[in-house]
């Protein structure tokens, strides 16, 4: 495994995948004791983006293995018995796509499909730059939430700035989706009842579902009790992002993150862009707002009626190989 802070330039091949599904021989104390093992053999790098941290690896000419992407999301991500990450995108070029460059599969770290990751396309920009797939730093990276358009501010060693185009917010309930009785469009102050709590929420789509609070003060936000009770509220049939928010000024708030399929994260983008927005909806904020996360800040632009725009850092922190049984 190669560290990001010796690596001058360029992983050599790294992220191209081999699915090397072959058998291992090994012969373990007893001689006669042999146990063949089919392997899985995937080259990996892995960024974080603000202590939100991802794998990004080639699947390019894999077809026949994507249908166990998820499984092995779930067993790569793993803190202990992996690589651990909050997440992995799987990419290939965009070949026959005149809109983007490259396309993205996003899996959370349970193995559960992402629709959109802010931090994780900004992770595998970061990657694509330092590998040479664009000497301008502009990339069109395809998800399954469409075309975000990403650009280079610039670079300091192993970090990345990136300004990111990520489409416009969604607020109709059924494009969210959420199950609420009512019409509202945008959905603001919304009483939820889960648990033993009644917060009013803010709902929105970056392309994913996200669910915004507001308090106080975060010191006052039960982050790990509430966090997985509205993630699987029965409102959201996809579950959804969760964001506790504490408005500082007009351009400045705090956000936490309690992500779906991950659990509590130091940064999110997507979950920013959806703080921000909904500190906006709700005049509490203007644009453009910078977000304080855990680990660092992001800045959000975004007019009603206008695309998000998100700007933020990616660093590369190692590059490596991971195996694993196939199944």
């Amino acid at each position: 495994m190669t560290n990001g802070s010796s690596l001058s330039g360029p992983p050599t091949s790294i992220c191209h995948w081999s699915f090397v599904i072959g058998h291992l021989t090994e012969i373990l104390a007893t001689p006669r004791r042999i146990f063949t093992l089919a392997l899985v053999v995937m080259e990996f790098a892995k960024l974080h983006a603000l202590g939100n941290d991802f794998l990004v690896a080639d699947v390019s000419g894999e077809e026949g293995h994507k249908r166990s992407l998820g499984a092995l999301a779930r067993r790569i991500c793993h803190r202990h018995c992996g690589v651990g990450a909050d997440g992995v995108l799987f990419f290939q070029p965009a070949i026959g796509d005149p809109a983007a460059d490259f396309s993205t599969l996003i899996f959370n770290a349970d193995g559960s499909k992402a629709e959109m990751s802010g931090n994780g396309v900004r992770c595998l920009a970061a990657f694509l730059y330092r590998g040479g797939k664009s000497p301008s730093g502009s990339f069109r990276i395809r998800t399954v939430a469409g075309v975000k358009v990403l650009t280079l501010l610039g670079e300091e060693g192993t970090t990345y700035t990136f300004e990111s185009s990520l489409g416009l917010p969604i607020t109709a309930p059924d494009h969210i989706p959420v199950r609420i009785p009512s019409k509202m469009d945008p959905i603001l102050d919304y009483a939820v009842t889960t648990g033993s709590h009644t917060v009013p929420v803010t709902i929105t789509s970056m392309g994913n579902p996200h669910c915004s609070t507001f308090w106080p003060s975060l010191d006052e936000a039960p982050i790990d009790t509430l966090g997985p009770l509205l993630e699987n509220e029965s409102l959201f049939p996809n579950r959804t992002n969760v964001e506790f928010i504490q408005v500082l000024d007009r351009h400045r708030i705090r956000v936490r993150f309690w992500e779906r399929g991950v659990g509590r994260t130091l940064a999110s983008g997507t979950g920013s862009c959806a703080a921000a927005v909904a500190a906006i909806l709700n005049r509490r904020a203007d644009s453009p707002v910078t977000v304080e996360t855990e680990m660092g800040w992001l800045l959000v632009r975004w007019e009603p009626g206008s695309e998000v725009v998100l700007i933020g850092p990616a660093q590369f922190i190692c590059a490596g190989a991971y195996v694993a049984p196939e199944s």
